[in-house]
């Protein structure tokens, strides 16, 4: 049995005694990786199982400037328009400056130059990329999420968080054309990912604070469920058994229900400080994996090694058992990690990589 077979396995919760491990590092830590092992090759030296491929979209318009008006230096521009001015590069920090903040009508957010699904020659390429990876036993994952998120991400990061949740009931014809929009170009974009033989399909929409969800269960089941819906048809249309790994920070177990329906198969990163894992495994763990579990605002950066160590061995052991677990730290790791830490993560995490 190969590493993607055991992976594929354990996901769809048909094995189980395997937890594959990830962890994802922030620029200073990755710095610190380099000086320590002479390489950055994070995923090799770690032994980590999945493999990512890129599949980018392209810009349509390469002048922002008509929405986002003067820009300080430094400020960065991707593809979406969207600026990014970083506070913290070594913590991968920053401030977002929208391009549709001062928009009134509907008809703007059509006129806007959104990017385009992939080219041929992009998609052939990401296609061989997995395919490579497969020869070699790895599982492949492929993001269907710009600038981090799917559907609720997008549309607040080009629009603002609270101008998107005011017009949801202000101006629904602006929340929903912007929502549409994105909808549309992510249900294309899941259906290349699906295509080029991805067996991971990422995707995210942040939807909790630390003690609630952004939103009412009405308002996320009239304007995200329906359209996260749509996109994940997409993907699972052109390959049934690909697996849906969605990301949402927070406390989002009044969504997890809505979630398990619409076809996602891994929740991430089941914060602790937030929702308890060993509880929603107990809850949801028949119909659902799990990755992540281990908190970056508390047992990474401020326990011990031997809590780090506590930690993965309880959650591998409770929320692994009968398979559905990739346990992983629940965030990009921050400066503030001890690197004892990390490698306790490591080092522990490796006590259950068998297969």
């Amino acid at each position: 049995m190969t590493i993607r077979d055991a992976f594929i396995k354990t996901m769809r919760r048909e094995i189980s005694g395997y937890v594959p491990k990830d962890i994802a590092l922030c620029a200073s830590q990755r710095e610190r990786f380099k000086e320590v092992y002479g390489h950055t090759d994070i995923a090799k030296e770690w032994k980590l199982p999945m493999r990512g491929v890129g599949l980018r979209f392209l810009a349509t318009a390469a002048d922002f400037t008509p929405w986002l008006g003067k820009l300080d230096n430094g400020v960065e521009v991707n593809e979406w328009g969207i600026g990014l001015k970083m506070i913290d590069r070594g913590a991968e920090l920053g401030q977002y400056i929208h391009p549709l903040q001062n928009i009134k009508t509907a008809e703007e957010v059509l006129e806007y130059p959104f990017p385009k699904a992939p080219d041929k020659e992009t998609v052939k390429i990401a296609a061989e990329r997995c395919a490579d990876f497969h020869k070699q036993g790895f599982p492949v994952m492929i993001y269907t999420c710009p600038v981090g998120g799917t559907i609720f991400w997008p549309a607040y990061k080009l629009i603002g968080m609270e101008n998107l949740l005011c017009y949801m009931h202000t101006d629904p014809d602006i929340a929903a054309a912007l929502l549409d929009k994105v909808c549309e170009i992510c249900t294309e974009h899941a259906g290349l990912v699906a295509s080029v033989g991805a067996d991971v399909i990422h995707m995210a929409d942040d939807l909790g604070t630390q003690v609630s969800t952004y939103m009412s269960p009405a308002d996320f089941r009239k304007w995200i469920k329906p359209r996260l819906a749509t996109v994940i048809a997409s993907a699972k249309k052109v390959n049934p058994g690909i697996l849906v790994h969605f990301h949402s920070d927070g406390a989002v177990k009044d969504f997890i229900p809505d979630l398990i329906e619409i076809g996602v198969d891994i929740l991430n990163p089941v914060q602790p400080e937030c929702m308890d894992p060993l509880e929603i495994k107990k809850q949801f763990g028949d119909k659902l994996s799990f990755s992540g579990c281990v908190g970056t605002q508390t047992t990474m950066p401020f326990g011990s090694p031997e809590d780090v160590r506590s930690a993965v061995r309880s959650y591998c052991e409770h929320v692994g058992k009968g398979g559905g677990l990739w346990i992983a730290p629940t965030h990009l790791v921050e400066p503030e990690v001890p690197w004892e830490n990390i490698t306790a993560f490591i080092e522990t995490a490796n006590e259950y990589a068998e297969y």
